[in-house]
Order: C-alpha cells, then sequence, then structure tokens
C-alpha cells in the first residue's frame, strides 16, 4: 500500500508530516510518496533524527498558499507539493493521497485533476467525528454550500457506503437529515423536499436529527448542506476544544485540584483519545475516482498519522468502486 502526502500543507509542514509519515510506516506498514521541496524534506528530515525508510520523495519545490484562489491550483500552482500529489494519484502512483493545505484547493484538484465518479453531482467533504455511541460521518462539512435535493441524497448514499465498509452496523448505517426538528415538516425548502426522497432511497433513514442530539450518536451518517454542515463541524470542534482547555485549567487550579487531577488522569486520557478528532484523521472527499483526505490545518504527528491510516483503510475497503456501481445504477434507473 503506497500512500502519497503531500509534505508542504498545512500549518506544521514538513516537520510534523514527517513525523506522522514515520509513524505511519512503523505501524501501518505502508509505504510513502513525499511530494515537495526535497532538499527541505531531506535536510528537516536529518535534523530531527526521522528516518526516510520506505518513502519516496518526488521534488515539487512550490507551495500554494492557504489564502490562494482554489483554481489557482489547475493554472498558478498546477506545479505545488499538492497538485503533484493529486497528479500522481489520478496516474495511479500510488493508492490514496493525503493533505493539509487549502480545503478549497484540495477540492479542485480533486475534482478536476482526480476527477469525479461518473454520475455524482459533487463531491462532498466527510469528515468521521466522535460521539458517545461510535464514530460518525457528517458530509458535506463545507464543500457546497448550495445543494439541491438530490445532491444530498447522493451524499446519504456515498455516505452510507463508507461507513458500512469502515463501521458496519447491523441493519446498515443510520441515516440522519441535519434539521431544527425532529418532525417529518420541520426545516426549510431543502430539508423538505429532501426528506421523502430520503424516505424512499432505500436507505436505513432514521429521519430529521437535531444538532443537540448528533454528538450522543444518533446517527452513523448525518446528512447536511455544505453551510449547516460546516457550522456543525466548527461548533463540535471548538466545544471540545473549551471543555478540555476548562478541565485543565479546572485541575491546575490548586494542590487539591492536582492531586485530584492525579487520580482521575487515566480517565481523562481516554476521555481526550475518545473526543479527539486526531484519531480520525480529517475528512474522507467522496465522489471522486480514488481516495482523499484532508488532513486538519493544525494537524501535528498524531493527526497525519491517523489520516494515512483512514487513507490506507480506505484504498483497501472497496468503498469507491460500490459508489461507482450504485452511480451507474442510478444513471441506469434515471434512463428507463
Amino acid at each position: 500500500m503506497r500512500i502519497i502526502v503531500d509534505a508542504f500543507g498545512g500549518d506544521n509542514a514538513p516537520l510534523e508530516i514527517l513525523k506522522g509519515a514515520a509513524m505511519a510506516v512503523s505501524e501501518y506498514d505502508v509505504d510513502i510518496l513525499l511530494t515537495g521541496d526535497e532538499q527541505t524534506i531531506r535536510q528537516v528530515a536529518q535534523e530531527n533524527g526521522i528516518s526516510l525508510d520506505r518513502m519516496e520523495i518526488v521534488d515539487a519545490p512550490v507551495v500554494m498558499p492557504m489564502d490562494a484562489h482554489p483554481k489557482a491550483i489547475l493554472r498558478d500552482y498546477k506545479e505545488s507539493s499538492m497538485a503533484v500529489a493529486l497528479r500522481l494519484l489520478s496516474e495511479g502512483r500510488g493508492d490514496a493521497a493525503v493533505s493539509a493545505g487549502s480545503t478549497g484547493a484540495l477540492l479542485m484538484g480533486g475534482t478536476f485533476i482526480v476527477k469525479r465518479i461518473k454520475g455524482v453531482s459533487r463531491p462532498a467533504l466527510a469528515p468521521v467525528m466522535p460521539s458517545d455511541d461510535a464514530p460518525f460521518m457528517l458530509i458535506d462539512c463545507g464543500a457546497n454550500a448550495d445543494c439541491r435535493p438530490e445532491m444530498l441524497v447522493q451524499f446519504a448514499h456515498m455516505g452510507s457506503i463508507y461507513m458500512s465498509h469502515m463501521y458496519p452496523r447491523e441493519g446498515g448505517p443510520r441515516v440522519g437529515l441535519l434539521n431544527v426538528g425532529t418532525e417529518d415538516t420541520k426545516g426549510g425548502e431543502l430539508q423538505l423536499a429532501t426528506f421523502p426522497l430520503l424516505k424512499e432511497s432505500g436507505l436505513n433513514f432514521i429521519g430529521n436529527v437535531e444538532a443537540r442530539d448528533v454528538p450522543a450518536g444518533v446517527a452513523d451518517v448525518v446528512v447536511a448542506d455544505g453551510f449547516a454542515g460546516n457550522v456543525l463541524l466548527k461548533t463540535l470542534e471548538g466545544t471540545v476544544d473549551m471543555l478540555m482547555k476548562n478541565l485543565k485549567q479546572s485541575f491546575m487550579s490548586s494542590l487539591r485540584t492536582k492531586i485530584g487531577a492525579a487520580l482521575v488522569m487515566p480517565g481523562l486520557r481516554v476521555l481526550k483519545k475518545k473526543l479527539s478528532t486526531a484519531e480520525y484523521g480529517g475528512a474522507v472527499l467522496l465522489g471522486i475516482n480514488a481516495p482523499v483526505i484532508k488532513a486538519h490545518g493544525n494537524s501535528k504527528a498524531e493527526g497525519f498519522r491517523s489520516a494515512i491510516r483512514v487513507a490506507a483503510e480506505f484504498a483497501k475497503s472497496g468503498a469507491i468502486a460500490q459508489i461507482e456501481a450504485a452511480m451507474a445504477k442510478k444513471t441506469e434507473e434515471s434512463a428507463e
């Protein structure tokens, strides 16, 4: 299994990316193809004692700025580390690609370099996130702010296929439509038009779900337009960060609380790991012809290690072939 890694995407490139890649090589038995400035990669690895065993470097000295227009990846930055990584993936030089660079550029590159699966209206960005019950997928979380009902139904199908491979559940993944209430008649025009389509989709559709119930694990696939999904994503991430920060401050506030912290530390470590988005490796880009993972822009080594693990699991799962088959079947049914 060979994973292509953009070594210069994100806030902590290339050091944390190299650390994470080395961890993944050791723990997951994968080969890594790094894209980026070769001289800098080798220098940083040497200075920090990072082994480059089982890592090949494709020199790509151009770095695409985070604030560059997403379309620039197809013109001004087509030789950037991200663009080269996606091009190598499209050419079959690797089984999956990982980048923590610009989300918009990765979406643009995934759509026009790796290319969409035939029949998919729009690719969707879909992170797997922790809940009190089990991991769930939020699809879409920012790729498509304006959606049509049939797009949300496609998201639901793609998300359900992915989750059935990665986190199997008897009866199939539970699919919920993000809404302002659980009643069938709740929501705006988009939600009202999407609800009956999901009900007739053949998926394990459980109805509308409210944002407050999502962390409890009421659904395995939460379907949303990119705007609402991104708001939910950022709210959940911010709440977890605030919670862990305040817990730390509370336990460090006095000698008594520090003693208490020492006693409950094992449980706190379990809680921190359970709530950490780094454990889930970022977001998968569903609807394109090969696995692409968008790691968090501020990911440290552990986050990149997890992203590489998710990329390898995605590549092995056969989910893309099943999505292709599902889209082909839908196209045939529409033509009849």
